[in-house]
């Protein structure tokens, strides 16, 4: 490889990594909305200039999790469930199209990694914790995606998982049974990866994108309740 190329790849693989750095503390809450994210900052911390910087900050602000205030700087987004629907319903379309649209069987090491996530997820039973369990969340939702080889699909599909994905830390963490609402969700994503996995062993990748097209609806549904407790009513997705 010549020096230009290895250059270029080197820049890349950085620009990648501060990107899924920051992506991933915006949806951990490590920065919560309303927090002002500075270049110079960031690039003191990740020992770079400001340029790759600013190219990521403008990439996730096109996303939908970072905006730019004139004379303030760069603010992380607010969310809340109300604003959320639209989104919702096509994750939920989206989600029926894995196993369907260009399916790819996962291989061996595939099903190492499902077998590792249900693992950890039973660890979690015992030992509930909100972080880990957001994280598994969003390890699990990788590894869905690769169901198919529909590279769009992909793109889409992450996209919109990580504008939904802080709402859940976002919204149990402002509610009295906080802790009985994470242990319930711990068991129903339990039971989602069991089923999906099941499915996929048996060679039904179809069935696995209904599940997590069943489930996607219905964690919907229980968030907005839980954010609606006098009782309103969420349009179906």
């Amino acid at each position: 490889m010549r020096a230009g190329e290895t250059a270029g790849s080197e820049a890349r693989a950085r620009y990648e990594r501060i990107y899924h750095t920051l992506r991933d503390r915006i949806c951990l809450l490590d920065y919560p909305p309303g927090m002002r994210l500075r270049e110079e900052d960031l690039a003191a911390e990740f020992a770079t200039s400001r340029t790759p910087v600013r190219r990521v900050l403008a990439r996730l602000e096109d996303e939908g999790l970072l905006r730019s205030v004139h004379g303030v700087g760069t603010i992380v987004t607010d969310i809340e469930i109300d604003d959320l629907q639209q989104v919702y319903q096509l994750r939920v379309e989206l989600a029926e199209l894995f196993g369907r649209v260009a399916p790819n069987v996962p291989g061996p090491e595939e099903m190492r990694q499902y077998r590792s996530l249900l693992a950890r997820c039973e660890e979690l039973v015992r030992k509930p914790d909100a972080r880990e369990f957001a994280r598994l969340n969003m390890e699990f939702f990788h590894l869905f995606t690769q169901l198919t080889a529909n590279e769009p699909l992909r793109a889409i599909s992450e996209r919109l998982y990580y504008q939904t994905t802080r709402i859940w830390l976002k919204t149990a963490s402002r509610l009295a049974a906080y802790e009985d609402m994470l242990l319930n969700e711990i068991h129903v994503f339990q039971r989602e990866m069991t089923d999906i996995v099941a499915a996929i062993e048996c060679g039904n990748l179809l069935a696995a994108g209904h599940i997590r097209r069943a489930h996607i609806a219905m964690s919907f549904a229980r968030l907005y309740a839980a954010a609606h407790p006098e009782g309103a009513s969420a349009a179906p997705i």
